[in-house]
């Protein structure tokens, strides 16, 4: 039986993430793949296109050091804080670049996703009434059903060049289990090319219960033990939510120098274990 990589990040992003690449980071307020973000950060990759429904945290640090180019979601916002300040200096200010925008609903992002799972060009759904959205964006289409006559919302199918998702667990073979709150990570990684999956651990038994979600090895390229690599959203079972983390980064964020000098610190000098153990050793017990 053919097993999945098992590799270390670095070479993983090294192998998969390459400049101008379509990459989706997705895990919907839980298990957002962090360690990934920042280690694409630090092999200094340009001119991505950034796939996902909650732009938040994650792709507000990839958008200020300069690694966006095109930015497709369904939502952006510091969950509970407010606005994503690098994302709003890249589009009023084209710092550190310019960026452009391409937002869904999050229905019509996750059709899209679907639509390429499945092999198709595009999904059908009824939404997107009575809005403006489908004047501002290309990717918004109509049809017209062939068995009513019911028009209907048409997305074009998302095929990222890479998926990247954070899990709790790996067996020895290299099939995922993820657990909890779950978005489209599975249907995002059947919509790419190429499929990097992060861990907390790898076991000898998934133990995974009824109606679990489990995503076989032969649908992944590489499979990396990063613990700690949804820090600071929370992976269940492992560890909570830093909400302090998401609280402190709208100031961090609102300032370039502050920025800058937070990313040099916590992500450039220093390996994202290292950080998110220190980090969650110091919140354990406290929001």
């Amino acid at each position: 039986m053919t097993r999945v990589a098992v590799i270390s990040l670095d070479e993983a992003i090294a192998e998969y993430v390459f400049d101008g690449a379509t990459v989706a980071f997705e895990g919907f307020s839980h298990l957002i793949p962090f360690a990934a973000a920042h280690e694409t950060i630090r092999q200094r990759r340009k001119n991505l296109t950034l796939v996902r429904m909650t732009p938040d945290l994650i792709y507000d640090q990839m958008i200020g050091m300069g690694c966006a180019q095109r930015l497709v979601f369904s939502y952006a916002g510091n969950p509970g804080v407010g606005l994503l300040r690098r994302l709003r200096d890249a589009v009023e200010n084209s710092w550190p670049n310019a960026v452009e925008i391409c937002e869904h609903s999050h229905a019509a992002l996750a059709n899209a996703y679907v639509a390429a799972a499945s092999g198709l060009p595009l999904m059908i759904f009824r939404g997107y009434r009575g809005v403006d959205l489908p004047r501002f964006n290309p990717e918004i289409g109509k049809v017209s059903c062939p068995f009513s006559g019911e028009e209907l919302a048409a997305v074009r199918a998302i095929n990222p060049d890479v998926t990247i998702i954070h899990a709790q667990r790996a067996d020895r073979s290299g099939n995922v289990l993820v657990e909890g709150i779950i978005g489209m990570q599975k249907e995002a990684v059947l919509a790419a090319r190429h499929a990097i999956v992060t861990v907390e651990e790898i076991v000898d038994d998934l133990a995974a219960h009824a109606n679990a979600c489990v995503l076989p090895h032969w649908i992944l390229d590489a499979l990396c033990v990063v613990p700690g690599g949804a820090h600071p959203s929370y992976a269940q079972g492992y560890y909570r939510r830093d909400n302090a983390a998401y609280r402190e980064w709208d100031s961090i964020a609102a300032d370039r120098h502050r920025f800058q000098e937070w990313m040099n610190e916590n992500v450039l000098e220093q390996d994202h274990t290292v950080f998110a153990s220190r980090a969650i050793a110091s919140r354990e017990g406290h929001d």
